[in-house]
C-alpha cells in the first residue's frame, strides 16, 4: 500500500492540473459574416438575414432560429423557414417598421450537434412600412433563443472524476490484496 500512495498522489495531481489548465473547446462554429454586417446602417429593412459559419449547419427549421427585435422590444420575427447551403444561413424577414437600431439574435446547430448562440445589430435610417410580429410570436422566438442546448461542462468533470477516483481505488486495491497473498 506504500507503494501506492505516491501513485495515488501522482494521478490525482495531474487530473487537478489538467482540469485547472482546461480551456474552453475550439473546435465549434463561429460565425465569419453576415449580411447586413454588425453595425451596418441600412436605409431600409433587408428582405433576408444571411448568417455563414466556418463551418457547416444542420438544416432543419427547428434546429435554426432567428429573432429581429426593434425599438422598445418589438418583435419583427423571420417570416418562413430559414435555407441552409453548407455553412451559410439565410433567414427571410418581415418587413421591418421605424427608422431604429434593431438586434438579430440566432440560435443554429452546427453539424457536429452544438448550439452555436449569438447576435448582431444593425440601424435601419429610413422607416419601413412593417408592422412588429404578434406577441405570442415574440414569447415563443424568445423562449427558443433562451433553450439550453447539451449538458453543461462541469457534470462532465464531476463524472471523469469520479471515474479515474473509482479506477484508481480499484487498482490500488488490487495491489493491496496480491500484496496480502504473498
Amino acid at each position: 500500500m506504500r507503494r501506492a500512495l505516491p501513485l495515488l498522489l501522482a494521478c490525482l495531481l495531474a487530473g487537478g492540473a489538467a482540469l485547472a489548465t482546461a480551456g474552453p473547446a475550439l473546435a465549434h462554429n463561429v460565425l465569419v459574416s453576415s449580411d447586413p454586417k454588425d453595425g451596418q446602417a441600412l436605409e431600409a429593412g433587408p428582405a433576408e438575414i444571411t448568417l455563414t459559419f466556418d463551418q457547416p449547419v444542420q438544416a432543419g427549421d427547428k434546429f435554426n432560429t432567428i429573432t429581429v427585435r426593434g425599438p422598445e422590444n418589438t418583435q419583427w420575427q423571420a417570416d418562413g423557414e430559414p435555407t441552409v447551403k453548407n455553412n451559410s444561413v439565410t433567414f427571410k424577414v418581415r418587413p421591418l417598421g421605424p427608422a431604429a437600431e434593431y438586434d438579430v439574435g440566432y440560435r443554429i446547430l452546427s453539424a457536429d450537434g452544438h448550439p452555436v448562440t449569438g447576435s448582431l445589430k444593425f440601424k435601419t435610417t429610413k422607416a419601413g412600412t412593417g408592422t412588429p410580429a404578434p406577441a405570442t410570436t415574440a414569447t415563443e422566438a424568445t423562449a427558443t433563443d433562451e433553450s439550453g442546448g447539451g449538458v453543461p461542462i462541469w457534470v462532465w468533470i464531476v463524472g471523469a472524476v469520479i471515474l479515474l477516483g473509482g479506477g484508481v481505488y480499484f487498482a490500488l486495491r488490487g495491489g493491496a490484496k496480491e500484496d496480502a497473498r504473498r
